[in-house]
């Protein structure tokens, strides 16, 4: 006879825990990744003890060799720290005063690497690829982020105002930002393309698009409607980490990065490049053609306006827009 013991379900491993919480919180799957990596390295850090033994001594402990042995940035440290915030608030429940005291690396203070307004013509030539030369230059058009670029929805293109609404961006923060003139037929004649490949998926009963849970509960039929598709698809149909189905996902924003990286060197740019340069490039080139810092932060999303002013310390100008006591002089 089976005892009740072996009869009962085994409790539900800690990770498996901290996904349901972060899928119930509607999480990114990105940010699920990067937080169920940085709990299972912290547990195994403290060799596999359960996180409601260990104190503020040990989240130090495991912060701090991240910085020294690890050399890592302030930034992937403040992530690590995220993950374990959530691990305690979110998934197990424990009131922990201390975590919210444990020290935090001091981000340093770095200015934007910024093209030319020249260094982006070479860039933007250098890429002999149509479509990612329309996505690169839409990045540098419009000052999107790339993943703000690549979860783009037909919706959210708007011709007739020259709008492109940013859905979800930095902040969970929806805005409008500037769709150029000069992209406006280039991207219709994409989007014609792209309705024929959507099109094609449907036949093959592949037509859907990933929706967050809410819009794909409210609205069942969304996701095989030609508005809510991405702009900018994959290639090939892929499986969803999560549900499992099989559907045409946005493009890898990492083929974006190598594009604009080795464009770069084409072009013979001295710089490190990235498709993140383009937005500061963008921030810039319109301050220094006098645009109203005001309209930049509201263009970039930034809630405060001390985040755009950095821009004002890499304008074309010299340093601080200062001119030199030997320009003065005329001894250069």
């Amino acid at each position: 006879m089976t005892s009740a013991i072996e009869d009962s379900p085994a409790p539900p491993r800690l990770l498996d825990l901290v996904r349901d919480r972060l899928r119930l919180k509607h999480y990114s799957i990105r940010t699920e990744t990067a937080y169920v990596a940085w709990i299972k390295r912290f547990i195994l850090f403290h060799g596999k003890r359960h996180p409601t033994e260990l104190g503020k001594a040990e989240v130090e402990a495991f912060l701090t060799a991240l910085a020294v042995q690890r050399n890592v940035a302030a930034s992937t440290q403040g992530q690590a720290l995220s993950a374990l915030l959530f691990l305690y608030g979110e998934v197990l429940s424990l009131e922990l005063p201390w975590l919210a005291d444990v020290t935090r690396a001091k981000k340093p203070r770095r200015l934007p690497t910024v093209l030319t307004v020249a260094e982006v013509g070479a860039l933007l030539d250098a890429i002999e690829d149509p479509h990612f030369a329309l996505i690169v230059r839409l990045l540098y058009g419009s000052g999107m982020r790339v993943m703000e670029c690549m979860r783009l929805r037909v919706k959210d293109l708007d011709f007739a105002r020259r709008e492109i609404v940013v859905r979800e961006g930095k902040g969970n923060k929806d805005r409008v930002t500037m769709l150029p003139a000069g992209l406006v037929a280039p991207l219709r004649e994409h989007l014609r393309q792209r309705r024929r490949l959507h099109e094609q998926d449907l036949a093959m009963e592949r037509g859907g698009v990933y929706l967050p849970h809410a819009l794909a509960v409210k609205y069942p039929n969304a996701a095989t409607e030609w508005v809510w598709q991405y702009v900018f698809p994959a290639a090939s149909l892929s499986i969803d980490p999560r549900s499992g189905a099989e559907r045409r996902h946005h493009l890898d924003e990492q083929r974006v990065q190598r594009t604009v990286k080795r464009a770069a060197a084409k072009a013979g740019i001295q710089k490190p490049v990235s498709p993140h340069t383009l937005r500061h490039s963008f921030a810039t080139h319109l301050l220094e053609a006098g645009q109203d810092i005001r309209t930049v932060q509201e263009l970039l999303g930034h809630a405060d306006v001390s985040t755009t002013m950095i821009y004002t310390h890499v304008l074309n100008r010299g340093g601080l827009a200062v001119v030199s006591p030997l320009d003065r002089m005329g001894l250069g």
